[in-house]
């Protein structure tokens, strides 16, 4: 399985999605972007851990960890290798003495252990083909610039009439990936997927 390795680009909640949370991940040595809809309590325990606060009490994922060390074993990688009906799943990979085990995860509680693990995090090449867009060159810094809840200027690129309507439904979905609104987003990925497009 080929896969790629992401980092986290930005966490922020998603006011369409019922109190849930969007994850961005972006392509380490590339520029594609992955959006995630995660639950606010893993969230939350992804969060803390960034922002490098410690609980009174150890979360679930914090409970976790410690009992992997101390059994031994390491987290060598987390992947999201999988979507099925809108749905990712990803495997834990452990190593215990010499031996190595996959373990089933969502994705969400996955990347709350990579983060308090330093463990490496990837996408499989077949997910980032379907679920991940590219923002264009000028609207890159305008993607980083809305994470970080700053105005940008920057403008999308001109394209050829043959690729006018693509175009349209790319640049809707790239501003519904800067207005935080993941659910608009996912609709619109399926529908240039339909057209024969690519959101990548």
């Amino acid at each position: 399985m080929h896969k790629v390795q992401v980092e986290i680009l930005g966490l922020s909640a998603s006011p369409s999605a019922g109190g849930a949370y969007a994850l961005l991940l972006k392509e380490m040595y590339g520029i594609r972007r992955l959006p995630i809809i995660i639950g606010q309590f893993e969230a939350q325990s992804i969060a803390l851990e960034m922002e490098g606060i410690k609980p009174p009490r150890p979360l679930t994922h914090d409970l976790l960890k410690s009992v992997i060390e101390n059994l031994g074993a390491t987290i060598n990688e987390i992947i999201i290798n999988e979507l099925k009906e809108n749905t990712f799943y990803a495997k834990i990979k452990l190593e215990i003495a010499t031996l190595t085990n996959e373990i089933d995860s969502r994705p969400s509680d996955a990347i709350a252990l990579a983060v308090r693990t330093g463990a490496p995090l990837f996408v499989s090449e077949e997910v980032m083909k379907i679920a991940s867009f590219v923002p264009s060159s000028e609207d890159d810094d305008e993607l980083n610039n809305a994470i970080d809840n700053k105005e940008s200027e920057g403008k999308a690129p001109k394209k050829s009439v043959p690729e006018t309507k693509l175009a349209q439904l790319q640049d809707q979905l790239r501003e519904a990936i800067e207005k935080e609104d993941y659910e608009r987003a996912a609709k619109l990925r399926d529908e240039i997927t339909k057209m024969g497009g690519s959101t990548n």
